[in-house]
C-alpha cells in the first residue's frame, strides 16, 4: 500500500506537471483524447448524449439546477453519506481529483458536483459536515439534495437517469456502483469513469480537452499528456 505521504508527493508532481503542460498552451483535441483513453484507461465509457437534468438545492437551500451549470464543464457523483465504505472512497477521489484541477486554470471552468440519495437524511449541516470530513473545496463543489416536499426517491431516480441504480436495503443501507460522470459546456454527458481503479490523471486530461473545447485532432501525432506525465513520475 502506497504511504498518504508518497500519494501526496505522486499528486503534487502530476498536478504540477499538468499545470505547467496546460500553461505552456498545449491541447489535445476530444477525438484525440477519446481514442487515447479507449486504449488504456478500462474505466472510461466514452458517451455522446443530452444529460438528465436535475433541479436541485444545496446544503443552504439555494437552487441549483443543471441548467445554471451551462458554460462549465460538470464532474458529477452521486452518495448517500451514512454509506459506509465506497461512498467516502468515492468522496475523497473526486477530492483528489479537484486539487489537481484547482492547480490550474480549469478552476474556473469546472465545477464539482455531488448529489446525495439519501435526501431524507442528507440535509443542510450533514452536507456541509461530509464536504469537510473528505476534503472537498465549496469554491467549486456543492452537494445537493431535493426539497423537503418532494418524493423521497427524488434522488434516486435521477442517478438512475444517469444509469446507475442505488436500491433501498436495511438499516438504511443502498446497494449501488460507482460512477464519474462528466458533462460538457452545453449539457451533455460525455464520460463516465467506472469504480474507483481509473487514473485520475486520465479524467483531468479529458476534462482539459472539454475545457479548451478542441474537436479536431492534430495535424502530427504527439505523445498522450500521461505519456508525457508518467516520464516524470518517481515509480
Amino acid at each position: 500500500m502506497i504511504s498518504a505521504t508518497r500519494t501526496l508527493r505522486l499528486v503534487l508532481i502530476v498536478t504540477a506537471a499538468l499545470a505547467a503542460w496546460i500553461s505552456a498552451g498545449a491541447a489535445h483535441s476530444l477525438e484525440e483524447v477519446d481514442q487515447d483513453l479507449r486504449g488504456k484507461e478500462q474505466y472510461f465509457q466514452p458517451v455522446d448524449t443530452e444529460a438528465p437534468s436535475f433541479a436541485l438545492q444545496d446544503a443552504d437551500g439555494r437552487a441549483v439546477s443543471l441548467d445554471a451549470l451551462r458554460g462549465k464543464v460538470v464532474v458529477l457523483n452521486f452518495v448517500y453519506t451514512n454509506c459506509p465504505d465506497v461512498c467516502p472512497l468515492h468522496a475523497e477521489r473526486i477530492a483528489e481529483i479537484q486539487k489537481m484541477i484547482n492547480q490550474t486554470p480549469m478552476k474556473e471552468m469546472v465545477e464539482f458536483v455531488t448529489i446525495t440519495t439519501d435526501p431524507k437524511h442528507d440535509a443542510g449541516p450533514v452536507l456541509h459536515d461530509y464536504g469537510k470530513a473528505h476534503g472537498l473545496d465549496p469554491q467549486n463543489w456543492v452537494f445537493l439534495t431535493s426539497a423537503p416536499d418532494k418524493a423521497e426517491d427524488s434522488t434516486r431516480k435521477i442517478a438512475e437517469a444517469y444509469g446507475l441504480k442505488f436500491t433501498e436495503g436495511e438499516g438504511g443501507m443502498q446497494m449501488h456502483g460507482i460512477v464519474t460522470h462528466v458533462i460538457d459546456q452545453d449539457g451533455h454527458l460525455r464520460a463516465r469513469f467506472h469504480g474507483l481503479k481509473f487514473e485520475p490523471v486520465n479524467l483531468l486530461v479529458f476534462v482539459n480537452a472539454l475545457t479548451n473545447r478542441t474537436q479536431w485532432p492534430h495535424p502530427h501525432p504527439e505523445p498522450s499528456l500521461w505519456d508525457k506525465l508518467k516520464g516524470s513520475l518517481p515509480w
